[in-house]
C-alpha cells in the first residue's frame, strides 16, 4: 500500500487552497498513492477576515463536497486541515474523505497559546480504518504529547498522520526546525509505527513555515524528507510489521 503526504503553500483564498489540494490529489492518484494527507488548516487558512466573511460557511460546504467527490472519483483517501464552525465554537479540524464516501473529523486537542484566543480544543482522539489498516491522526502541537500518540497505538493504529503548519517569525522558524523534525521520529520509535508529517511552506499572515515534511519508519529511520520551500508530494510503501 502506498501512502503519502503533501507539502503545500496556504493562501487566504478558500478557492485557491481547494484548487491546490485537488491538484495534489490528482498527482498523488497518478503516482499510485492510496491515501494522501495535506497540511493543517490548508483549505481555509487562518485569516480571521476570510473565516468571518459573510457566506463563508456556504462556500466551505461546497468546497468540502467537491473534495469528497474527488476522493471517490480518484479512488484516493484525502486528509486535509480546515476551520470548522460548530455553533459558537471554532475548531482546528482535520477532515478525512475516503473513496467509499465515508468521512471523519478530528479536532486538534493541544492548541498553541495564540490558537486558544480563537479555537476551542477537541476532546476525542481518532483512529480510522482504511483498506484493512488502522490509521491515527493528530494536528501539529498534538505531536508534543507522547500520551496521545500512545493512545492511538493502543487503539491499533499502524501509522499516524500529523497535519502541521509550523508558522513562526523567520528566526524562530529556523531554530525550531530540529525540534519539529525530532518529535515525529520520537513518536515513531516509541510506538513502533509509521509517522507521516505534512507541513506547510511559505508565508502566511506575516509568518513563515519551512516545510521539512517527513515520513519516519517504525524503527525511527527517516524514510524521506521534503525541503524548505517546495510544494511536493512525499510517499512510501506502507509495510507494517
Amino acid at each position: 500500500m502506498r501512502i503519502g503526504i503533501a507539502q503545500m503553500f496556504i493562501t487566504d483564498s478558500l478557492q485557491n487552497n481547494e484548487t491546490a489540494i485537488l491538484q495534489l490529489a490528482d498527482e498523488a492518484a497518478r503516482k499510485g498513492i492510496e491515501i494522501l494527507a495535506c497540511p493543517e488548516m490548508c483549505l481555509t487558512g487562518y485569516n480571521p477576515e476570510t473565516l468571518g466573511r459573510p457566506g463563508f460557511n456556504n462556500e466551505l460546504a461546497a468546497s468540502l463536497a467537491r473534495i469528497a467527490r474527488a476522493a471517490r472519483e480518484l479512488n484516493l483517501g484525502i486528509i486535509f486541515g480546515r476551520a470548522e464552525f460548530c455553533g459558537e465554537k471554532l475548531f482546528n479540524t482535520a477532515s478525512i474523505f475516503l473513496p467509499d464516501g465515508s468521512n471523519f473529523n478530528y479536532r486538534k486537542m493541544h492548541l498553541t497559546e495564540i490558537e486558544t484566543e480563537y479555537f476551542s480544543p477537541g476532546t476525542s482522539p481518532l483512529v480510522f480504518n482504511f483498506k484493512n489498516h488502522k490509521f491515527g491522526l493528530i494536528i501539529c502541537r498534538d505531536q508534543n504529547s507522547p500520551e496521545l500518540a500512545r493512545s492511538l497505538a493502543a487503539a491499533g493504529a499502524e501509522a499516524i498522520f500529523i497535519l502541521a503548519a509550523h508558522y513562526y517569525n523567520p528566526a524562530e522558524a529556523r531554530w525550531k526546525l530540529p525540534k519539529n523534525r525530532a518529535l515525529p521520529i520520537a513518536r515513531a520509535v516509541e510506538n513502533h509505527f509509521y509517522v507521516l508529517l505534512a507541513n506547510a511552506v511559505g508565508c502566511h499572515l506575516g509568518m513563515v513555515s519551512l516545510g521539512n515534511s517527513l515520513i519516519a519508519g517504525p524503527d525511527g529511520s527517516l524514510v524521506v524528507m521534503g525541503d524548505e520551500t517546495s510544494e511536493t508530494i512525499l510517499a512510501c510503501e506502507f509495510k507494517p510489521d
